[in-house]
């Protein structure tokens, strides 16, 4: 009877255990299957769209790096791996018919913690506010892209980013118009606060860091703009120290996973 006991302890111990190891490896490879796998019956905070029109009038020193119109083989496997030797968690605002092409980046970025936005399918105005359907589209199909990458047939990123950026006066009156229509696929938008410029013209290294630090000056919680392409300049041979920079200037790194909590 003793010896049944005892099997029985053992053998409990070692399901605790196994159940242990389990939990262990799914939080190191994929660290947010569980608690914050974004669907479109996702449970979000119904104050988010609140939470990011406030943000950037914190004086919190936060820094929220995003990353617009990847992924692209020159740039964001580049950028994926400072962020990681960096230990920053980050958010991509990324093109439907990219992630098409390039689901294996999504899918790491994804699984490396960062946060992937919808930018759009095509990131061509013309076509996205075509219609109410055509809008409709770009952000489903951008989602359906991206659910492909990550295994997530069902993802929903809840935040976009307009093409250009809502506070840009280029098609004001449509963007006004698709405001409610985010608003009735539960998403919100969110523009930027901070940027190097990197997409204005081509600009060195030392010098994208410098418009950087003009642009942060003086200012709390920050939403960087940058871009994970080389179509202009190119902000991944720059990453490093823009993340040194804002880290000296006592800011801390956070996403867009830590607004939906």
């Amino acid at each position: 009877m003793n010896i049944f006991i005892l099997k029985k302890k053992v053998l409990i111990f070692i399901c605790l255990l196994l159940f242990l190891a389990f939990f262990v490896y799914l939080s190191f490879y994929h660290p947010f299957s569980i608690a914050t796998e974004l669907t479109t019956s996702s449970l979000i905070d119904n104050n988010l769209q609140e939470k990011i029109a406030s943000l950037t009038k914190s004086e919190a020193k936060i820094a929220y790096l995003t990353f617009d119109d990847g992924p692209t083989l020159q740039a964001t496997p580049k950028i994926l791996d400072t962020l990681k030797n960096e230990d920053v968690k980050a958010t991509f605002f990324v093109i439907g018919k990219y992630v098409s092409k390039h689901p294996e980046l999504v899918k790491r970025a994804y699984e490396e913690g960062h946060y992937i936005a919808n930018h759009g399918y095509d990131h061509n105005n013309q076509k996205l506010y075509a219609s109410e359907d055509s809008f409709i589209n770009e952000i489903k199909n951008t989602d359906i892209e991206i659910g492909k990458a990550i295994n997530n047939p069902n993802y929903c990123s809840h935040i976009f980013r307009f093409p250009n950026g809502y506070m840009s006066p280029i098609n004001k009156s449509q963007k006004k118009k698709c405001v409610k229509l985010l608003q009735d696929m539960d998403y919100t938008y969110i523009d930027w606060n901070c940027l190097n410029n990197d997409s204005v013209k081509k600009y060195t290294s030392l010098q994208l860091l410098n418009n950087l630090k003009k642009s942060a000056k003086d200012k709390g919680t920050l939403v960087v703009l940058m871009h994970d392409t080389t179509d202009v300049s190119n902000s991944s041979l720059v990453l490093k120290d823009s993340i040194d920079y804002l880290r000296e200037q006592g800011y801390e790194f956070k996403n867009f996973y830590d607004l939906l909590i």
